[in-house]
């Protein structure tokens, strides 16, 4: 069953995240990290995000709510584009950050703005 949910929860990263983020991830992993990498692709990936409860859409809107909530900006930029590869419009992104303003603080609304703002911008230019 271990397998079969790291299997799984290989696929729906590099799917949500994008094969270059999943390489590097894999690449620079270690002895010291390993456990931590297999952790995340079989519980996070493998087990949460392949629930049937919830579509990848929601799933990622609830991601950036979160991460911003908690000010994990580096991930929320990763985000930011897995929500693009999962369906969610820049709009609707901005909806998601409007929202978490009320619930997260203005402040950290206003650094979610410019964070994704800058990897909308840079979608833009590819």
């Amino acid at each position: 069953m271990s397998d079969e949910r790291h299997d799984a929860g290989m696929a729906v990263r590099r799917a949500v995240l994008g094969d270059e983020h999943v390489d590097r991830a894999e690449a620079t992993k270690n002895a010291f990290t390993e456990d931590f990498q297999d952790l995340i692709t079989r519980y996070a990936w493998g087990e949460i995000w392949t629930r049937p409860g919830l579509d990848r859409r929601m799933r990622s809107a609830i991601t950036l709510t979160a991460l911003i909530a908690n000010g994990h900006w580096e991930e929320l930029e990763m985000h930011v584009a897995a929500a693009r590869r999962n369906g969610l419009t820049v709009e609707e992104i901005g909806e998601v950050i409007l929202q978490s303003a009320v619930y997260c603080g203005v402040p950290a609304a206003n650094h979610a703005f410019a964070v994704a703002g800058r990897v909308i911008d840079e979608e833009g230019r590819r």
